[in-house]
């Protein structure tokens, strides 16, 4: 039977009839004991974070959780429920459009954040990405928040609380700040560092790995998307599409 036992390994999860371990520890310790945020470090990472690393991680969390019916997986979401699908099902249209346009400039600003941290070349690393990936640099620029993304302050504030405490380096704030000036030195104005670059600083000072940076932003963005499907099931409305009916597309075709 080895072959079939083998066939899904994991060191995640152990169970039998009358007890489940995760990670090796008993369910029943764990709950009531750790919060949400050290479950999420636990199931990633296989061991607890400190209280400090769990406060920033969960600061991200709380950070990424919204941004209202304009955004493309909020809209989705809501949209799906006036189509009567279940909140499952809208969560889960909604997640799927969570990909490197919309949602997914964190795994990327985390990737450029360890070259930088790598080279110690911010100019040459910025350069390289705009040559390599396009003009956009992730985790900087906002096309509705100017001058300043308001989340971005906060959480690049208990990051360096973090640090003083020893909980973090810090050197990947250094390194999001030092891009933050140098962009804004090319453009000649602010460009102000976004949810994404501040989060991404976050989960790189964590040590999570740049595709997980896209995962818990996955998570965030979840509390949001099921808030928003919850209140619009409540609200009514049938197959309701992104502007209302009155308002035409526009016709190109001859």
């Amino acid at each position: 039977m080895s072959d079939v036992a083998d066939w899904w390994s994991t060191a995640i999860i152990d169970m039998e009839p009358g007890r489940i371990d995760i990670r090796g520890r008993p369910i029943q310790e764990l709950i009531g004991s750790v919060t949400f945020p050290q479950m999420i470090w636990l199931m990633l990472r296989g061991d607890l974070p400190s209280g400090g690393q769990a406060r920033l991680l969960e600061a991200a969390l709380v950070a990424g959780v919204d941004h209202g019916p304009q955004a493309p997986s909020i809209a989705t979401a809501r949209m799906a429920v006036t189509c009567g699908a279940a909140l499952n099902q809208a969560m889960a249209s909604a997640v799927n459009l969570l990909d490197d346009v919309h949602g997914g400039a964190g795994e990327q600003a985390v990737e450029l954040y360890h070259r930088i941290d790598a080279s110690g070349d911010i100019p040459g690393e910025v350069a390289r990405w705009r040559t390599e990936r396009g003009k956009y640099v992730p985790g900087f620029g906002h096309r509705f928040h100017t001058p300043t993304d308001p989340r971005a302050p906060r959480l690049m504030a208990l990051v360096r609380d973090a640090a003083k405490a020893g909980e973090v380096s810090g050197r990947f704030a250094t390194i999001a700040e030092g891009i933050e000036a140098h962009l804004a030195g090319i453009a000649g104005k602010p460009v102000p560092m976004n949810i994404d670059g501040a989060t991404a600083v976050i989960f790189a000072e964590l040590g999570f790995a740049a595709p997980l940076a896209r995962g818990l932003f996955c998570l965030s963005r979840s509390v949001g998307i099921l808030a928003h499907a919850w209140e619009q099931k409540q609200q009514g409305g049938r197959n309701k599409g992104p502007t209302p009916p009155g308002y035409r597309w526009t016709y190109t075709g001859s």
